[in-house]
Order: C-alpha cells, then sequence, then structure tokens
C-alpha cells in the first residue's frame, strides 16, 4: 500500500512563528514606554518650576512638602486603581476622606490617644467600603450610582458631627508627625507611609492571584465567571480596599494639617482618577499600573506647587490638568486601537 504523504512544511511560516515574541513582552514595552513618558514628563515640570522660581522650588523644604501633599491623595490612588483595573468606578473617596477624619478627631475620639484616632479612621474607610461594595457587588447597583449616592451621604454626616466647625486635635503623638523632628534621614513619615502603601499595591496587583483575579474580572466578567473566580466576592474585597486607603489616607490628612474638617478630601475622587488615568490605567477595567499612577500624583502635585509658587490662579491650572486628562484619554484610545 502506498503511504500518504504529508504536505510539506512552510518553513519561512515556522520560522515567523518561532521569531514572533509572546503578547507579555509587548505588553512589557508599552508599560515602559508609558512609565519613561511620564518620568519625562515629571522631569520637563521640574525643570520649569526650577527656571522659574530656582530658589523656592528646589528648596529641600519645598520638595519635602510636595512629597508630603502628595502622600495623602497618593495612598487614595492606589485603591483608585485597584478600583478602576476592576471595571469599576469609586466617586465617593474624598467623601469618605472628610467623614473619616472628622469622625476620628471628634472630643471623644480624641480620648483615646493614638491609636484612638488611627482606629477610628481606618474602620470608618472600611466600613464605608463595606457599604459600597454590598450595593454594587449584591445590590446590582451600578457603580457609578453607588458611589455617588455615598458620596452625599458621608458629606451630609460629616457636616453633622463638625457643625460646620474644624475640630483641632490635641493629641500630641499625632501632632508630632508632622515635626521636622520625627522626619527620617530628612524624609517624612507620611511620605514614608505612602511608600510602604505604594509597594504593598504594586505587589498585590502584579504578583499575587488577587491582582490577576482583578485584572480578569475588568478585562471580562463572564470569563472571570466561568473560570471559577467569584466576581461579586472580588469586587466586594476591592471597594473595602478602596476604603482602607481611604482611612489611611484620612489620617495622614489629621496629621498634616492637625485638624479635622468636613471639607477635607475634596474633590479627591477627580484627582484621584485623573492620576490612575494618565498613568494608564484604562477606564474601562483590565489594565492598570500602581507605579504610572503614582507619578500621575507626582506629576498634578507638582504643577499644584508650580502655579501656587509663580501666583498663577487656580482656574488656570484646572484647565491644564483638564488638558492633561484629555491628551492622556486620547492616548490611550490611540494605543488601543493599534493592539
Amino acid at each position: 500500500m502506498t503511504q500518504p504523504v504529508s504536505p510539506p512544511r512552510d518553513s519561512s511560516t515556522t520560522k515567523v512563528s518561532q521569531a514572533q515574541p509572546p503578547a507579555w513582552r509587548g505588553l512589557m514595552a508599552r508599560a515602559d514606554v508609558r512609565t519613561l513618558s511620564l518620568l519625562g514628563v515629571l522631569a520637563v515640570l521640574i525643570l520649569i518650576g526650577g527656571i522659574t522660581k530656582p530658589d523656592e522650588f528646589l528648596d529641600t523644604r519645598n520638595l519635602q512638602l510636595v512629597l508630603t501633599q502628595a502622600s495623602v491623595i497618593g495612598v487614595v490612588t492606589v485603591g483608585m486603581t485597584f478600583v478602576i483595573v476592576s471595571g469599576g468606578i469609586d466617586l465617593s473617596v474624598g467623601a469618605i476622606v472628610a467623614l473619616a477624619s472628622v469622625w476620628a478627631t471628634t472630643v471623644a475620639t480624641q480620648e483615646y490617644g493614638f491609636a484612638g484616632i488611627l482606629f477610628t479612621a481606618v474602620v470608618v474607610g472600611v466600613g464605608c467600603g463595606l457599604v459600597n461594595g454590598m450595593l454594587i457587588a449584591y445590590g446590582a447597583m451600578v457603580p457609578f450610582i453607588a458611589t455617588l449616592a455615598m458620596l452625599a451621604s458621608a458629606r451630609g454626616l460629616a457636616l453633622q458631627i463638625t457643625d460646620g466647625k474644624t475640630q483641632i486635635v490635641t493629641v500630641p503623638s499625632v501632632l508630632d508627625l508632622g515635626e521636622r523632628d520625627a522626619y527620617v534621614l530628612g524624609v517624612p513619615p507620611l511620605v514614608l507611609v505612602f511608600a510602604v502603601v505604594t509597594l504593598i499595591g504594586w505587589l498585590v496587583l502584579n504578583r499575587t492571584t488577587f491582582g490577576r483575579r482583578t485584572v480578569a474580572v475588568g478585562g471580562n466578567p463572564e470569563a472571570a465567571r466561568l473560570a471559577g473566580i467569584d466576581v461579586r466576592r472580588q469586587r466586594l474585597y476591592l471597594y473595602l480596599l478602596s476604603g482602607l486607603c481611604c482611612g489611611i489616607a484620612a489620617f495622614l490628612l489629621i496629621v498634616l494639617s492637625g485638624s479635622g474638617q468636613n471639607t477635607n478630601g475634596n474633590l479627591y475622587e477627580l484627582d484621584a482618577i485623573a492620576a490612575a488615568i494618565i498613568g494608564g490605567t484604562l477606564l474601562t477595567g483590565g489594565r492598570g499600573t500602581i507605579v504610572g499612577s503614582v507619578l500621575g500624583v507626582l506629576i498634578f502635585t507638582t504643577i499644584t506647587n508650580i502655579f501656587a509658587l509663580n501666583n498663577l490662579q487656580s482656574d488656570v491650572q484646572q484647565i491644564a490638568k483638564g488638558a492633561i486628562i484629555v491628551a492622556a484619554v486620547l492616548v490611550q484610545r490611540r494605543t488601543a486601537s493599534t493592539t
């Protein structure tokens, strides 16, 4: 019998398929380009600040101030990045920071000292995150609506607690963290906390099953469910994480300002979302980077500082931020269309 002859292999096709790099290398390359681009923008801003106000901007105290101010919104942005990567949104982070800060600085709470203030701020933040997560994950509410309702409720409760008054912190151990004597090798304690939160966030998102599940839920919730991921529970955990970050940020803000006010955290939700977007996190979910979000925070904080030193009006500053956000979204759309 005649043996069937198999068709000859196309060696050129085989070589091309073998030479084609894995998909993850392309993603890493784009991430590196994006990170380098953000570093370039930050370097240009530092150059502008150094040229326009060399004595003030490059002063060590001013640079420490920039990093300290970035720490509060930066911690919030880390939590926001996880939420957006999962395909969600959290409009209530600023209001949660305000509520946690005023609840933690009441006279009754301050009687328990440092531990009481820190514990209360974290518990209030996690509690608000729990409500958001339950409404969204198990109540089937749209994240935009659920967190918008939390924004209004938390702001109203913060105003009710303070009666519109500023609550002054009288606990020395809390106030001492904002003093220069507490700096570690010239680094403010708030910046160290921000660095630790950033490192933990990066490790969780990039090196753990929790991070992979977050990306999977944001990329395709139905596929994630079929793969055995409890999508509702994952979303609940993510809003708990966002609330936890808000509680930590509230405590940092208490240390920074020495008080609790119902106006704390104003527009933090917009700043956090904007920082995550320009850092490369997709609003549609499925992709994000903690490093990019942190660079976004530093860019916005540096812009604010430069505008303040040059006595420029805040409306011009907001216009500049808006232009940066639009440019970042356009770049995202172009990148997505070419992949």
